[in-house]
């Protein structure tokens, strides 16, 4: 009788010696699996901004534009950068403040409609406003 206890203890030894084991194991793939998807997402991300900074590039180039002038005795070529004009601050300011007001006067009237326009007409006018003010201390 003693044996066969002795038997079925060093059974149920070695058998939990074993499944820690396969524990260790189980976590050294989930964690050596976790790594290959953090380099997966890293590779991403590095092709991701290569090709933001080609992007940039051919905006660059983009922008630069070759004048050729003519002269009776010589030719000569100039390169030049164009720049887009974008918009004043008076017509962001206007864009802005029609939004604002237009949400904010829908949300506070009870009719929706009519509270919409009012609050985007003098939210336009406020923005504009301020818009102009900015650009013209800019000027200064």
């Amino acid at each position: 009788m003693k044996a066969l206890y002795f038997i079925l203890v060093a059974a149920v030894i070695v058998s939990c010696q074993n499944q820690g084991k396969m524990e260790i194991e189980k976590a050294k793939l989930a964690t050596v699996d976790s790594m290959k998807v953090e380099i997966e997402k890293q590779r991403v991300i590095d092709s991701m901004q290569v090709e933001m900074a080609k992007i940039e590039e051919a905006k660059i180039e983009a922008q630069k534009e070759v004048v050729v002038v003519n002269q009776p005795a010589a030719t000569t070529t100039t390169t030049t950068t164009t720049q887009k004009k974008g918009m004043s601050n008076t017509a962001k300011g206007a864009l802005i403040g029609a939004g604002v007001g237009a949400a904010t006067g829908a949300i506070i009237s009870k009719k929706k409609a009519q509270g919409a326009i009012i609050g985007g007409v003098a939210g336009a006018g406020v923005g504009a406003g301020t818009g102009a003010i900015i650009d013209g201390s800019k000027n200064k």
